[in-house]
């Protein structure tokens, strides 16, 4: 037996509280080298009366990795606390035990059992039952649809589907957005995710100049205020995106510093190594070198914030704090979240959660994101890892099926089943290539990485624009105006996209807590099969990932399709085609 493969880790992702009063004990073996996993577990206090550890309880194997499986059970406790440990069997018939103190023979269990001391309510994992049921819409607001020409900035250019250059404005703005509303109801979209709305001088508008304040060329609050009102009249939540790891460089404070050096009263707002602040600029815009201060990527014009400076925390706290109880925000995105520290986020969470009662928290981090995800931070993660994996494995095709699995399962593995609920799922974005371009154009490709994605845990998001097929490498190809005239607009892909997000509300309680398996069909290498499983109920997927057609059996009514035959009892799909059922 690998017994260096064996891992557990109390008051972790391996062992949490999931409901209140209901536990979730995983346990970590090396791939196939265990036949069967015992829990052993009751109260530390009674195990002389209630002799629990002759009760053992058979853990069930639920996902694997190229290199590991995973053991889980779910259990409670009848006075709040719980002493647990592991009898393991290898597949060759060996027995050990694993407790806190390690491994040991079998028979000498005692004494070495992880503890729960209590299970405190307050501190589990709390993720917003309404996120598990919103199918979310990214919106770059100034390339959605201008309503309101009066507010253009100077040199604002004729709307277009053509490629954008970086610097490049077109007006769309918030009227844009209302005027829309009932696009995203026919759709099923409950969500809408803004870029920043915030006043800033780029068209991205990442380099915030004041946060207060909404920029002119989308609108004022009184517009943003009714945006809010009728999104919620139509059940439809918001989301604004916030960018606390920086200011921009035309900031009142950065002017500051630019005007009195050390003696500025927003010295310490920034990371300053040298005074008079300065740089040697790059071969554009957004780029520079040797610079004097610290800023986002290599840009001189974004001044990283000091978020340890409690002037700053209680500047970005007022501010997080002001858009939910003036406005009633629902949500939160935080740009380069993973560039600021953890105990400005800890306090960021308290003071949404004081403002408003299930807020959802969401972090850009690009990595794996367990210590921003133990419940103190951030509900989830814009969850690119585990989309990466779809993308690498189904549309790119750059890694075999087997490794897709085993990514798609290891990010599964990293965090809490409620967390996983949550998590932001996306094939494209404002900061990537467009999933049909990445696709080269193959739409039947595209349908199927939406519908395979659609069908994972965590919450959908789909890019403006994609409901119409729209293209675009990456930024600023992604970021093209909107396609509104019907003539460009692939309609046969709306009502795809449509009928997909139907189908994750008919079926969502099953589609975010359902248990996941992925297997690939022996006598059918290019078939992938999913299955999502709740108490009972069953929804299932295949995707035929080869270069010829693949036969499977109908076993029951397809409920979404694309690139499929019948024929009597047996139904033909097609390369790049799936079936769900």
């Amino acid at each position: 037996m690998n017994t260096a493969a064996i891992e557990h880790r109390p008051d972790s992702e391996f062992a949490y509280l999931y409901r209140e009063g209901v536990l979730h004990l995983r346990l970590r073996t090396a791939r196939t080298d265990v036949a069967n996993v015992n829990l052993l577990c009751g109260d530390p206090y009674l195990l002389t009366v209630d002799h629990w550890e002759q009760k053992p309880v058979a853990m069930t194997r639920t996902l694997s990795t190229d290199l590991y499986d995973f053991w889980t059970a779910e259990v409670t406790a009848k006075h709040q606390r719980l002493a647990y440990g592991f009898q393991i069997t290898g597949i060759d018939g060996t027995q050990i035990f694993y407790g806190d103190h390690g491994l040991a023979p079998i028979d000498q269990a005692a004494q070495s059992y992880f503890k729960m001391p209590y299970f405190h309510e307050i501190d589990r994992f709390k993720a917003p039952e309404w996120v598990t049921q919103t199918v979310w819409y990214q919106i770059f607001p100034e390339r959605f649809a201008n309503g309101d020409a009066t507010n253009d900035p100077q040199g604002t250019l004729a709307w277009s589907t053509e490629s954008p250059q970086a610097q490049d404005f077109y007006g769309g703005d918030l009227q844009g957005v209302i005027d829309h509303l009932d696009h995203f109801v026919d759709l099923g979209i409950n969500g809408l995710y803004f870029c920043p709305l915030f006043k800033a001088h780029s068209n991205h508008k990442y380099d915030t100049i004041d946060y207060l304040e909404i920029d002119p060329q989308f609108g004022d609050k009184q517009l943003f205020r009714q945006l809010v009102t009728e999104c919620h009249q139509r059940g439809i939540k918001v989301m604004l995106d916030a960018v606390f790891n920086h200011l921009g460089d035309q900031s009142r404070q950065w002017q500051d510093v630019l005007q009195h050096g050390a003696d500025s009263q927003y010295a310490d707002w920034f990371h300053i190594h040298e005074f008079p602040v300065s740089y040697q600029p790059g071969r554009n815009f957004e780029d520079a070198t040797d610079i004097s201060y610290d800023v986002f990527a290599t840009t001189p014009h974004m001044p990283k914030l000091n978020t340890a400076n409690p002037a700053v925390q209680a500047y970005l706290l007022k501010i997080a704090r002001y858009w939910i109880e003036e406005f009633d925000i629902d949500a939160w995105r935080l740009d380069v979240a993973d560039e600021v520290d953890h105990h400005f986020w800890k306090q960021f969470r308290q003071v949404c959660d004081a403002a408003k009662p299930d807020f959802y928290i969401l972090g850009e981090v690009w990595h794996s994101a367990q210590s921003w995800l133990n419940g103190d931070e951030f509900s989830a993660v814009m969850n690119y890892a585990y989309t990466d994996a779809i993308v690498d494995g189904l549309v790119k095709k750059t890694i075999p099926l087997p490794k897709m699995i085993s990514e798609i399962n290891n990010q599964l593995m990293l965090y809490r089943d409620q967390t996983n609920q949550v998590q932001f799922n996306v094939l494209d974005s404002h900061d990537t290539a467009r999933l049909l371009t990445v696709a080269q154009g193959n739409r039947d490709l595209m349908r199927q990485a939406l519908a395979f994605t659609y069908l994972q845990p965590g919450v959908p998001c789909l890019y403006y624009g994609d409901e119409y097929g729209m293209t675009g490498e990456f930024d600023p190809g992604c970021r093209k105006c909107m396609v509104w005239a019907p003539a460009n607009q692939d309609l046969a892909m709306y009502q795809f996209v449509k009928a997909l997000i139907a189908l994750r509300h008919r079926y969502q309680s099953l589609l975010s807590a359902g248990q996941l398996r992925l297997t690939i069909d022996d006598q059918q290498p290019t078939l992938l099969k999913l299955t999502r499983t709740l108490d009972g109920q069953q929804i299932n997927g295949w995707f035929n990932m080869g270069q010829t057609s693949v036969s499977v059996a109908a076993t029951s009514p397809v409920l979404l399709s694309n690139q499929i035959s019948i024929d009597q009892q047996q139904i033909q799909i097609a390369p790049d085609g799936f079936m769900v059922f």
